[in-house]
């Protein structure tokens, strides 16, 4: 277990040493090296590329990956579905509607809103998809069928929005809807980081319940488990987790499937073995991607969604094929 996490911080590091030194000024390794350390004698060219403009974006992008990969493994937790991920609660789509909407009316200016925004969404889509599916408690497939219908009303209302919105309001929610890091600075991804921290550590505490919900509700009935209240409290993190991230970084699809799928192949079952792995798949995809998204096509940069959206859509085929055999 311990040998995997360090094989995946290596490659998170490999990939982060990569983004650095890569892009429209190509610093070789030896003046990144020097810009992340102060005081060894980097240039100031070096550091305002390396510090301001790519490291915040890295770390942004390994921060939101991680929250997405926590974040799909306690939907598939709930849902007991290892195909589902936050999308199918309609969590993303109700953060995009309401951050988009901030965008579009109030204007630029309203940064520090924007995870509060993306939260509000995304609860307020929880919210209604908890209430709609119950019938004296809340069944996991109740739970998707009512979040497709509402991830699609509401990404209905956020294309309204944008269609009807200003030029320059309209060109910022679209560049956000997919899934762009271009725009990560020191303050977002403070924010980011001061809202990820406690749902990050909260996941990894019920980690032990998510598992009993595994089981099926009889068995975590019989082992003391208030199944309700346990699925409540994980669709909730799930929600902080992938509501916050959505804020600053836009929708970044997949990544909340794709991760935990590998995470058990490696890991196993268990939560708190699984969720650490996880999160650090989610973090190296989306900062790969990130940097695939930077070079392939230089000087034009793909957002970081449409490259995950390109590996995540055959994935999800392959899981498809894969278990078509599997008993329902």
């Amino acid at each position: 277990m311990s040998g995997w996490l360090s094989l995946l911080l290596a490659v998170f590091c490999a990939i982060g040493l990569a983004s650095l030194g890569l892009g429209d000024h190509p610093l070789p390794l030896r003046e990144v090296w020097l810009a992340l350390i102060p005081g060894q004698g980097a240039t100031p060219e070096a550091e305002m590329v390396v510090l301001d403009l790519r490291l915040p974006r890295l770390l942004a992008a390994g921060l939101g990956g991680a929250a997405l990969a926590v974040s799909g493994a306690l939907v598939q937790a709930v849902l007991r579905n290892p195909l589902a991920d936050p999308g199918l609660l309609g969590i993303n789509s109700g953060a995009a509607l309401v951050v988009i909407a901030l965008m579009v009316l109030a204007g630029p200016g309203v940064l520090a809103l924007l995870p509060v925004a993306g939260f509000a969404g995304a609860l307020l889509s929880v919210v209604l998809v908890w209430a709609l599916a119950w019938q004296g408690g809340a069944s996991p497939l109740r739970l998707v069928l009512v979040g497709l219908a509402l991830a699609a009303m509401t990404g209905a209302m956020a294309s309204v929005l944008t269609t009807f919105a200003p030029i320059n309001a309209a060109q910022r929610a679209l560049i956000w809807l997919a899934g762009s890091l271009h725009d990560i600075d020191r303050p977002r991804l403070q924010l980011m980081a001061l809202w990820l921290a406690l749902p990050l550590g909260l996941s990894l505490a019920l980690a032990r319940h998510a598992d009993a919900l595994n089981l099926g509700e009889t068995t975590a009935r019989a082992l003391g488990q208030r199944v309700e209240v346990t699925r409540a409290a994980l669709i909730l993190i799930a929600a902080l987790l992938a509501g916050a991230t959505v804020a600053i970084t836009g929708p970044i699809g997949f990544v909340g499937l794709i991760a935990p799928h590998l995470a058990r192949h490696i890991a196993g079952p268990l939560h708190a073995r699984m969720l650490p792995v996880a999160a650090l798949i989610g973090a190296c995809l989306v900062a790969a991607a990130d940097l695939a998204g930077r070079l392939v096509f230089a000087p034009v940069q793909i957002p970081a969604g449409l490259v995950t959206a390109l590996i995540g859509g055959p994935f999800f085929f392959w899981l498809i094929w894969s278990r078509r055999h599997a008993r329902s």
